[in-house]
């Protein structure tokens, strides 16, 4: 029973041989079933990426009640920075990166205690 069905498989593919050599079917199927297949597989991820923003962006109630409550407007803030005074500033220079920024920070410290007017 073996022989037969291996004999019959032999007889069906020695049918299919034409088949192989059609350059349509050899090359040009596999690669419509990889752009069909590979649309259908990218939907799929981004759909996952879809519902994880989703995910996301869904805030706890109260938080979310909370941020409603401190809203705070353009013109409240332009009230805010218009009472200070930015002309009242001291340029001060950073450490290099070659520099030792803790020993820098004594100097400036020191500087500092030594030109203030007592």
């Amino acid at each position: 029973m073996r022989e037969t069905a291996a004999e019959s498989l032999r007889r069906g593919l020695e049918r299919l041989g034409p088949l192989a050599e059609n350059k349509t079917l050899r090359y040009g199927v596999p690669m419509m079933l990889l752009i069909i297949g590979g649309s259908f597989g990218l939907r799929e991820f981004t759909q996952i990426r879809y519902d994880a923003q989703k995910l996301r962006s869904k805030m706890d109630p109260a938080l979310e009640e909370r941020i409603r409550k401190n809203k705070i407007t353009l013109e409240s803030e332009y009230e805010k920075m218009k009472n200070t005074d930015f002309d009242d500033w001291k340029n001060i220079r950073g450490p290099r990166p070659w520099e030792d920024s803790r020993s820098f920070q004594e100097q400036q410290q020191q500087q500092v205690l030594h030109s203030k007017p007592s």
